[in-house]
C-alpha cells in the first residue's frame, strides 16, 4: 500500500526513491508548464496548484508525516474554506483505516460525522470562503530567531536569546497534532475559527494583519517610510487568493516588527499597479516593497518557489541597510559642520547587522546615523574603552560629541518588545540630542557678532603675539573660500570637543581663531613657507609665536578635517616645522 505522501510523488512525476533535487527539478519543470501565465489551456489552473501543493508538502519531512497521518488528497486544510469539493468549509483527516463520513445539514454549518470504519478520525472548521486557513509548520519560533542574522535560524540577539523556548500553543501537542498559530495569524478579526457559532476549539482569531493597499494609503503608510513591505497583487477573479494571503500572514507574524504585509486589488487600483509595473495579469505576483536597491524604496519582484520558507528568506535580504558596518579599531564618530543627527552604534557578536538593527535603520534613517560592529568579548579594549560591560549594548553620541551607554545586556522576551524597547531608548536619546542642539544654537546665536577675526597689521600683536600659545590661521584666496573656512572655525571655535581635549596647555583659550587674505599678505606668508601655499584655496596654519614654528593642513578642508588637524596640534601628533622668517603684516 503506497503511503499518502507517495500519491503526491506521481503528480511531480518523480520515483519514491527521488531526492530533494529531483523533487525541486521536476516541480519547476511542471510549475513552469502550466504556469497561468503561459498555460491558458483548460485545468492549468489547476494542475498549477496541484503541482505546488504537492511541492509544498514533499519538500517538508514534518508535513510529509502530517500528510500521512491526517491530510486529505490535497495535502492539509483547505485553502479555500467553504468552496466545492471541501466538504463545506470542513476538512477531513484520518489516520488509517477507510472510515465512512456523511454530512449532516446542508451549507457551511452543516457538521460531517464519522459513521464507522478503522483507525481515528478528526474534522476542524475552517470557515466559510474567505476564512481559509495554512500556515508552514517550517518557520521556526519568530521569536527565538529575530535577532539572528542568518536566514536559516539561531537564535538569541548578539549572543542572547529568546527567554521561551515553546512552540507556538505552549503544550506539546493537542490531539489534532497541529500547533496553535502565531499571534496575528487568521482572517476574521474577533471571530473563533470556522462558523459565527464558534467552533469547539474556542481559539479566537486575531486581527488580521493583511492589510488592503490603495494608492493613498501607499503614499501615507508606505513610499518612503522606511519600513520593508510584502506585497501580494491580485485580481478577484483569480483563484486561491486566501491562499497566497495566508503565507503572507504566516511571514507577517514571523518578522512582526520588521516587516509589514498587505494586498492590492488591482482591479480597482488598476491605474496604481500599472504605474508601478506590478499588474498581476492572471495569476497573482508578489513583491517587495524594499530599500536595497533605491534609498526611497521600490518594488522588487518575487519569482522564486512560493513557500513560505524561500519567501520569508528574500524578505530577510530586502530589510533595509541603512546601518554602517564598522571596526571599533580607531574609531571616533565624527561631526560634520551642520550635522545635528545623534549617532548610534550596536555592540552584538553577530557577523551581520541583525534584523532588528536593520529594521529600525530604516524606520529612523533620516533621525540618528547608524553603526554596528561584531566583537566577540567585553574584554576588547576597544569595549572596554567605550565602557561597555555586557552584550548587546547600545551606544549613543549626542550632536556635541558626548558618549552615552544606552543599553548593555540586552535581552527581550519577543519580537514586539524587542521594537519597543529599542524604539523607546532611541527617542529618549533623540530628545536628549535636541535639547543639546537647541542649547549649541542659543549659544551659537548670543556668540554670533564675535565672528573669526579678519588678521591685521593692528591687530596682529593682541591676536597672534608672544603671549598666544597656538594661533589658528585660516587662509583663503576667494570669497566663497572665505565664507566657508569662516563657517568651518565658527562652529569648530565653538565646539567643547576642540576646547576640552587641551592636552598641552591649561589655558581654556589655549588657541585664537583668525583668517587671513591671502591674495592681500602674501609676504606674510611667504615668513612660512617660500610657496606661501600658493596652490590652496584655503588652508590652515597652526602657529606657535614663541617657538617660531608652524605646522599646516592643505587639503580638502571641512569640518571634520579641521578637527582632526587641531586636535593632532594640541595632543603634538603633527610635525612643526621653523618659520624661514618671523611673520610679519606690513
Amino acid at each position: 500500500m503506497l503511503l499518502a505522501w507517495e500519491l503526491l510523488l506521481q503528480v511531480l512525476g518523480v520515483d519514491r526513491d527521488a531526492s530533494q533535487r529531483d523533487i525541486k527539478k521536476a516541480f519547476h519543470k511542471l510549475s513552469l508548464q502550466y504556469h497561468p501565465d503561459k498555460n491558458k489551456s483548460k485545468g492549468a489552473q489547476s494542475k498549477f496548484e496541484e503541482i505546488n501543493n504537492a511541492y509544498e508538502i514533499l519538500s517538508d519531512e514534518q508535513k510529509r508525516k502530517n500528510y500521512d497521518l491526517y491530510g486529505d488528497v490535497r495535502g492539509g486544510p483547505s485553502f479555500d474554506g467553504g468552496s466545492a469539493g471541501d466538504y463545506g468549509g470542513y476538512t477531513q483527516f484520518t489516520s488509517g483505516g477507510s472510515g465512512q463520513w456523511q454530512k449532516m445539514g446542508g451549507g457551511a454549518s452543516g457538521q460531517w460525522q464519522n459513521m464507522g470504519g478503522g483507525g481515528r478520525s478528526f474534522s476542524f472548521s475552517f470557515g466559510g470562503p474567505g476564512g481559509g486557513n495554512h500556515f508552514d509548520s517550517r518557520l521556526n519560533d519568530m521569536f527565538a530567531n529575530f535577532f539572528s542574522s542568518e536566514t536559516g535560524g539561531g537564535s538569541g540577539f548578539g549572543g542572547f536569546g529568546s527567554s521561551s523556548g515553546s512552540k507556538f500553543g505552549g503544550s506539546a501537542g493537542s490531539q489534532s497534532g497541529f500547533k496553535r498559530p502565531p499571534s496575528g495569524f487568521g482572517s476574521s478579526s474577533g471571530s473563533k475559527f470556522g462558523d459565527s457559532a464558534g467552533s469547539q476549539s474556542g481559539f479566537k482569531r486575531p486581527p488580521k494583519i493583511v492589510h488592503a493597499i490603495s494608492s493613498q494609503m501607499f503614499e501615507k503608510e508606505i513610499n518612503g517610510k522606511g519600513i520593508t513591505w510584502l506585497l501580494l497583487s491580485y485580481l478577484p477573479s483569480a483563484m486561491s487568493v486566501q491562499q497566497y494571503e495566508s503565507m503572507l500572514e504566516e511571514i507577517g507574524n514571523s518578522l512582526k516588527g520588521a516587516l509589514k504585509v498587505g494586498k492590492i486589488n488591482c482591479d480597482n487600483e488598476s491605474t496604481f499597479c500599472k504605474k508601478h509595473g506590478i499588474h498581476p495579469r492572471k495569476a497573482p505576483r508578489l513583491y517587495v516593497y524594499s530599500y536595497i536597491t533605491n534609498e526611497s524604496g521600490s518594488f522588487v519582484e518575487y519569482n522564486d518557489v512560493w513557500d513560505a520558507k524561500s519567501l520569508k528568506s528574500f524578505c530577510q535580504e530586502h530589510l533595509p541597510r541603512f546601518s554602517r558596518r564598522i571596526s571599533l579599531d580607531n574609531f571616533q564618530p565624527s561631526f560634520g559642520s551642520g550635522e545635528k543627527l545623534p549617532r548610534v552604534m550596536l555592540l552584538s557578536t553577530k557577523k551581520d547587522t541583525p534584523v532588528i538593527w536593520r529594521a529600525l535603520s530604516g524606520l529612523y534613517r533620516k533621525r540618528f546615523i547608524f553603526y554596528d560592529t561584531q566583537v566577540n568579548d567585553v574584554s576588547v579594549p576597544e569595549v572596554r574603552k567605550l565602557g561597555v560591560n555586557a552584550l548587546p549594548a547600545v551606544v549613543g553620541w549626542l550632536s556635541n560629541g558626548e558618549k552615552q551607554i544606552l543599553k548593555a545586556g540586552i535581552s527581550v522576551k519577543d519580537l514586539e518588545s524587542a521594537v519597543q524597547e529599542l524604539v523607546t531608548l532611541l527617542e529618549s536619546f533623540e530628545k536628549k540630542n535636541k535639547i543639546v542642539s537647541n542649547q549649541a544654537k542659543k549659544s551659537q546665536s548670543e556668540s554670533s557678532t564675535n565672528q573669526v577675526p579678519l588678521l591685521t597689521a593692528s591687530n596682529f600683536g593682541d591676536l597672534c603675539g608672544e603671549g598666544t600659545p597656538v594661533c589658528l590661521i585660516g587662509g583663503f584666496r576667494s570669497s566663497k573660500a572665505r565664507n566657508k573656512l569662516e563657517s568651518i572655525l565658527s562652529m569648530v571655535s565653538q565646539k567643547s570637543l576642540s576646547r576640552r581635549r587641551n592636552l598641552s596647555f591649561e589655558s581654556k583659550d589655549s588657541i585664537v581663531y583668525v583668517m587671513v587674505d591671502a591674495t592681500k599678505q602674501q609676504s606674510f606668508l611667504n615668513a612660512f613657507d617660500k610657496s606661501g601655499f600658493r596652490s590652496a584655496n584655503s588652508f590652515l596654519v597652526a602657529y606657535k609665536p614663541r617657538k617660531s614654528k608652524y605646522a599646516v593642513y592643505t587639503g580638502d578642508l571641512n569640518a571634520e578635517e579641521a578637527e582632526k588637524f587641531i586636535s593632532s596640534v594640541l595632543s603634538g601628533d603633527v610635525q612643526f616645522t621653523k618659520t624661514r622668517d618671523k611673520p610679519k603684516f606690513m
